[in-house]
């Protein structure tokens, strides 16, 4: 199985929309998750596509990459891993947030506070 990355979406497609464009370039079975922002629900422009076989998943890249979807040109391509295992960046919210502003200065510090602190402003 493939998993595909799908950017420079319109912000008005939808996972059927995708799907059916994928069907349509070969892909007999691709799964979509459209990614949407958390607090509007609104779709953020990119999305991953599961495809069960590695040479319609090849296929199709080589076939939809670059290609106008909904009035934009699309990316299309092989999705890469997330590094750290997926939300090692965001360790550090609770060390400096919790109403000690002069705690950051401390031995503390190293352990990802001061870091979550700052990228929260």
């Amino acid at each position: 199985m493939k998993k595909l990355y799908v950017g420079n979406l319109s912000f008005q497609a939808t996972e059927q929309d995708i799907s059916n464009w994928f069907k349509q370039a070969g892909a007999t079975e691709a799964n979509v998750s459209l990614v949407k922002d958390r607090e509007t629900g609104q779709a953020r422009g990119f999305a991953f596509v599961e495809i069960n076989n590695d040479e319609e998943a090849a296929r199709v890249i080589q076939s939809l990459n670059g290609q106008d979807f909904m009035g934009r040109n699309v990316v299309v391509n092989e999705a890469k891993p997330r590094e750290g295992g997926g939300g090692g960046g965001r360790g550090g919210y609770g060390g400096g947030g919790r109403g000690r502003e002069g705690g950051r200065g401390d031995d503390r510090g190293g352990r990802g506070g001061g870091g979550g602190g700052r990228g929260r402003y």
